[in-house]
C-alpha cells in the first residue's frame, strides 16, 4: 500500500522523542486516545460471507471454485503439487539471509530477518514495466502450532503487481502472488506462485484458470494448508495441497490454451478455493466506515484461547482503523460457522479502534496488541530515505493509550506473532530502484 506519510499521531504528546533505532517506553499524554474495545455485540454483526453472485446467481463461492478445480485437475494441462514439494525441492529464486537494508528497529529487541533476491527488492511498480510490491507476511509460525511445515522454516508474503499509474493505460493491482520461502540452514529460497480464479466443470470439461485481477493482496495468513489473502473487502482462500506447476513458463498468457497451461512467466499457480466478502454485495466497493462492513487491509494470526484471524483496516491520512478477530475453525481451517458443511456465514467475536494513524499492520500475542503505522511528531526521521522517514511500531493493552515500541523499515505493512519464538514478524513495501531498501524483519515481543 504505498501511502501518504503523514508524520502524526493521535494522543501521543508532541513532546515525544525517539532516537532511530531504540524504544520509547514513555507515558502517553493524560487525555491520549485508547486502543478502545468495541461493544461485543456490535462485533458480532461483522460477519465473513461465502455467498457470491456467479452468471447472476448466488452461489457457494466454495462449491463453485471447487469444481471448477476438479475440472482442471482431470484435464491434465497442469501438474498438481504441494507446499512440501515445493520446500523440499527449494526455490526457483534466492534471497540474501540477514537484514541486507537499514531498518530503525531497536538493538535492544535483537532484529534479525532476510532480503528478497535483488529483482524483487528493486521492483517498481511506477515506471513503464510495472513491477511487484510486498505487502503480508505469514509463515510456518502461523501454519502449525509447532511453527514447523513438514520440517521446514517457512514464510509466505503476498504481493500485488500494478503498470505505471501515469502511462495511458494504468492498471492497478493487475495480477497477485504469494511466495513460498524456505529459510532452513540459514539459506533463503523461494518460488512466486501467481493466483487465479479456476473456471469451468467437469460435467463441461471445460476446466481452465485466469489471474485474479483488481487485488491490492493486501494481508495474508498460512493456517494448516489454507492461506488466506484479504484485499479490501474480500477475504479469499486457497489451498497448499492443489499448487498448479504449469507447462510453458515463456507465455505472458494466464490459463490454458491448445492444452497447454501458462501462468505470465511463473512455473507455478495457486488456484482459490472459495472466498468470503464482508458486505452483501458483490460490486459494492470497501470503504472504512463506522457500520458493520469493515475493510479487511491487513492480517495475522492470534493462537491464544480459539484461533483467530486478526484483520486490521487502513485509514489513509488518519486514525480510527478497527482491528477485528475472527473465530477460526482448526478442524476445516476456515472461519467457524454453524452451518454443517463448514464453509457458512461466520460473525467476528471481538473488535478494537485504533488510534494509530495510517495504520498498516496489526497482532497479538494474546495480551499486548503491536500495530505498525505512523510515527509521532518528531519520532522516525533519519532513514536514509529520499521521500519517508521510518515507520513505527506501536503497542498498547486493551482501552489503553499506544505507544511507540520501535522504529521499523520506512512503509511497514502487515505484521504477525510467532508464539514459538516469541518474536513480531513483519516487511516492508517501500521501492528504491537504485538500492534497495525491503527486508523481512522479527524483533522480539
Amino acid at each position: 500500500m504505498t501511502r501518504s506519510w503523514k508524520r502524526l499521531f493521535t494522543g501521543i504528546a508532541a513532546a515525544l522523542t525517539l532516537t532511530a533505532g531504540s524504544t520509547v517506553s514513555a507515558v502517553p499524554a493524560h487525555a491520549a486516545t485508547p486502543f478502545a474495545e468495541i461493544d461485543p455485540a456490535t462485533a458480532q454483526q461483522f460477519t465473513l460471507d461465502p455467498v457470491s453472485s456467479f452468471d447472476g446467481q448466488p452461489e457457494n463461492s466454495f462449491d463453485v471454485y471447487g469444481e471448477a478445480i476438479k475440472a482442471v485437475e482431470a484435464g491434465g494441462a497442469i501438474t498438481r503439487k504441494d507446499s512440501n514439494a515445493l520446500l523440499a525441492s527449494g526455490g526457483w529464486s534466492t534471497g540474501t539471509p540477514g537484514l541486507c537494508h537499514d531498518t530503525g528497529l531497536s538493538a535492544s529487541l535483537s532484529p534479525s530477518g532476510f532480503c528478497w533476491k535483488k529483482g524483487d527488492d528493486l521492483s517498481s511498480s511506477y515506471n513503464s514495466v510495472g513491477g511487484w510490491t510486498p505487502q503480508g507476511i505469514t509463515g510456518s509460525y502461523d501454519a502449525q502450532p509447532g511453527g514447523l511445515v513438514d520440517g521446514h522454516t517457512a514464510f509466505l508474503a503476498s504481493w500485488h503487481f500494478s503498470r505505471d499509474m501515469h502511462t495511458s493505460t494504468p492498471k492497478p493491482n493487475e495480477f497477485a502472488r504469494v511466495s513460498l520461502v524456505n529459510a532452513d540452514n540459514g539459506k533463503i529460497t523461494y518460488d512466486n506462485l501467481l493466483l487465479v480464479e479456476p473456471t469451468g466443470s467437469v460435467a463441461d470439461g471445460n476446466g481452465n484458470f485466469r489471474a485474479v485481477k483488481g487485488i491490492h493482496a493486501d494481508g495474508v495468513v498460512w493456517y494448516g494448508n489454507k492461506v488466506f489473502v484479504a484485499s479490501g473487502r474480500w477475504l479469499q482462500v486457497y489451498d497448499l495441497q492443489h499448487i498448479w506447476q504449469v507447462a510453458d513458463t515463456g507465455r505472458e498468457a494466464v490459463g490454458i490454451t491448445d492444452g497447454v497451461s501458462s501462468a505470465r512467466w511463473s512455473a507455478y499457480a495457486l488456484p482459490m478455493i472459495g472466498k468470503y466478502r464482508t458486505t452483501g454485495a458483490d460490486t459494492e466497493a470497501c470503504v472504512v466506515r463506522t457500520g458493520t462492513t469493515p475493510c479487511l487491509n491487513s492480517l495475522s494470526l492470534d493462537r491464544t484461547g480459539q484461533d483467530g484471524l486478526v484483520s486490521a483496516e487502513y485509514v489513509r491520512g488518519g486514525a480510527g482503523g478497527r482491528v477485528i478477530r475472527w473465530p477460526l475453525n482448526y478442524l476445516t481451517a476456515l472461519p467457524t460457522t454453524t452451518e454443517p458443511s463448514g464453509r457458512g456465514v461466520s460473525h467476528a467475536t471481538r473488535g478494537f479502534t485504533s488510534p494509530v494513524w495510517d495504520m498498516q499492520g496489526a497482532t497479538t500475542n494474546g495480551t499486548t496488541w503491536y500495530m505498525s503505522g505512523t510515527c509521532p511528531t518528531g519520532v522516525g526521521g533519519g532513514s536514509g530515505d529520499p521521500v519517508a522517514s521510518y515507520s513505527c511500531i506501536h503497542r498498547a493493552l486493551p482501552n489503553n493509550a499506544p505507544s511507540v515500541y520501535t522504529t521499523s523499515p520506512v512503509y511497514t505493512q502487515n505484521l504477525g506473532y510467532a508464539p514459538q519464538t516469541k518474536r513480531i514478524w513483519g516487511l516492508n513495501e517501500r521501492i528504491n530502484t537504485t538500492t534497495g531498501i525491503r527486508v523481512v524483519f522479527s524483533i522480539t515481543g
